[in-house]
């Protein structure tokens, strides 16, 4: 009996690390939704917005609507009016369209904090703060009613997919947020600057490492499977 106990003891504890895991996930995607108190209001901009993508109002946030993909999708993100000061943190919305944080008394914004929202299209920010990334990231910029609008976010490339000249050679450029990008190899290329040609050796890389894990795994299996008989 305390031998079968023990098998079962480690499968116990992966499903019960795995509940956990996806919980504490799932609640940190919509942290960024209780920054401030109370839901949406029915006249901002992100609630009109919402309406027109069928969305769904979940604190500050607005959430596609659509049981199909991640339920906790961010497609728009209402911090206005929030006392806030400085804006740093909010790489659980890096999905969102629209972003309003009118109405705060922010002192700046971290030039990184918009790295990676590559689908920020409209942003609506106090009069005296400027746009993430400069007006050149934007194609169109203007200060209105107090507030300084930031609307269509422009592609830092050359041409997405395209070799540029700010990747390496043998590299693409792709956006990567506001006034940001990110390089990847192109097709036959890897390594250091893409300077290797030629498919990348997964089966020597990867091969040794898999077959030691195995390795190692048996040899705890049967280590820990004596220790059960010796009970």
């Amino acid at each position: 009996m305390k031998a079968g106990y023990s098998q079962l003891e480690p499968v116990v504890l992966i499903l019960i690390f795995n509940l956990c895991f996806n919980a504490s996930c799932q609640l940190a995607e919509l942290q960024v939704c209780q920054l401030c108190s109370g839901p949406v209001l029915n006249e901002t901009a992100v609630a009109h917005f919402c309406s027109l993508s069928a969305g769904r109002i979940e604190g500050r946030c607005c959430l596609k609507n659509d049981n199909t993909t991640d339920p906790e999708h961010i497609i728009g993100l209402d911090l206005s009016n929030c006392s806030l000061t400085h804006v740093e943190d909010l790489h659980e919305a890096s999905t969102t369209l629209m972003i309003d944080l009118s109405l705060n008394p922010i002192v700046n914004i971290n030039d990184t904090t918009f790295q990676g929202f590559t689908e920020l299209n409209y942003m609506i920010l106090p009069g005296d703060i400027f746009c993430p990334g400069g007006n050149m990231s934007w194609s169109k910029v203007e200060v209105k009613d107090g507030n300084r609008i930031c609307e269509g976010q422009n592609n830092v490339c050359n041409q997405t997919g395209q070799l540029s000249m700010n990747c390496p050679e043998n590299s693409l450029c792709a956006p990567y947020g506001p006034g940001f990008f990110e390089c990847s190899c192109a097709d036959n290329y890897h390594g250091y600057k893409c300077l290797r040609e030629g498919e990348f050796p997964a089966l020597q890389v990867f091969g040794p490492l898999g077959a030691s894990t195995v390795v190692i795994s048996f040899l705890l299996w049967v280590t820990q499977r004596r220790k059960a008989k010796s009970l």
